[in-house]
């Protein structure tokens, strides 16, 4: 696939280990701000604020992050490196309780850590090498998963295919490509024609704000529409398929992912429109049974009432329910695309 279809990744980790690299997405479209993060605090204030965000994405940022506060600390041995670990395992797992990628990405790298310390006991500066090298190797696995999604996505739609999406399951929200919006970069390279629908995605505006600039950049055929505009467009006949990304996707197969999600499962249904969820093997969690276990995280009303810039839009005061994500059930999702293959109702993931 291209290099980079927007000429930069939402994540990128220092080769020397000083910093994360991150672009600042509550900024987006207007300002394109990089910030390079060293500081545990300054990191998961990132992650928990959305400045980084996308299930794979805040995996990586989290890695990454972990390995350069350990890269940075002054700690003279393995065991004093042990303590900041633990420390920091904590303060990023509590930032996003929902995507489960964050948690496989900080648990991925607490095996190697405790893999090596024995090893590494009296040379703190091996062990801080080979948890950046860890780090780098769980973005390039994230690249090449998202390629393979790319290609299995790309075999249920046809050229001049018209493809709804929500949120940002795109280039910002992974190592690079995307879930949702893997095949449309693949299918880009390959001179094929699609057409994008892309969901606002209140409260936050993710489709407007991100998955409309980086379609626009890389110059594919996007169009944005309102939240509630989906079911006139599939009622008129205006799509052909509905393609998301995924927070966590339970054992039996209900997936979460951002509010907003399940309406459009609903409504595809209705009109007999397929309906996919895209995303890596790492998003499913087999040690949850089922979306009741799936805990959602619910962020500030001010999400709702300021949404852009701190502009009021609703009465000071007025109350306010603001759960992120909700649990689309399996029943209503045609197939979920993995970087392992595609799975059909009812799931069974065996790999």
């Amino acid at each position: 696939m291209i290099s980079n279809p927007i000429g930069f990744d939402a994540v990128e980790i220092d080769p020397a280990g000083r910093f994360v690299k991150i672009i600042d997405q509550t900024l987006l479209p207007g300002k394109e701000v990089f910030l390079e993060l060293s500081e545990e605090d300054e990191i998961a204030e990132a992650i928990k604020s959305l400045r980084v965000r996308g299930a794979p994405a805040i995996g990586i940022a989290a890695a990454a992050g972990i390995a350069v506060v350990i890269m940075q600390s002054a700690a003279l041995s393995s065991n004093e490196l042990e303590i900041i670990f633990g420390r920091v395992y904590e303060k990023f797992s509590a930032t996003r309780p929902t995507a489960v990628n964050l948690k496989w990405a900080l648990d991925r790298m607490k095996r190697k850590f405790i893999s090596l310390k024995a090893e590494y006991l009296c040379a703190p500066d091996r062990l801080r090498a080979e948890l950046l090298k860890e780090a780098q190797l769980i973005k390039a696995e994230d690249i090449e998963m998202s390629v393979k999604i790319a290609q299995f996505g790309l075999s249920l739609i046809n050229d001049g295919s018209r493809i709804l999406t929500h949120c940002n399951a795109g280039h910002l929200a992974t190592g690079r490509y995307g879930t949702a919006l893997a095949p449309v970069y693949l299918a880009m390279e390959r001179g094929m024609k699609l057409k994008i629908y892309s969901c606002e995605t209140r409260p936050l505006f993710q489709g407007a704000r991100l998955t409309s600039f980086e379609l626009k950049r890389a110059g594919a055929d996007i169009t944005l529409i309102c939240d509630n505009m989906a079911a006139t467009l599939m009622q008129r006949g205006f799509i052909d398929a509905v393609f998301t990304g995924c927070d966590r996707i339970a054992a039996n197969g209900d997936t979460a992912n951002k509010i907003g999600t399940l309406s459009l499962a609903i409504l595809a249904r209705h009109y007999s429109i397929p309906f996919y969820i895209l995303g890596p093997v790492s998003t499913i969690d087999s040690e949850t049974r089922s979306g009741s276990e799936i805990i959602i995280e619910e962020r500030g009303g001010k999400e709702i009432t300021e949404p852009v810039n701190g502009v009021e839009i609703a009465p000071e005061g007025v109350k306010t329910y603001n759960p992120a994500f909700d649990v689309t059930p399996a029943e209503l999702i045609t197939a979920i695309v993995t970087d392992r293959g595609i799975f059909r109702y009812p799931y069974n993931f065996s790999f």
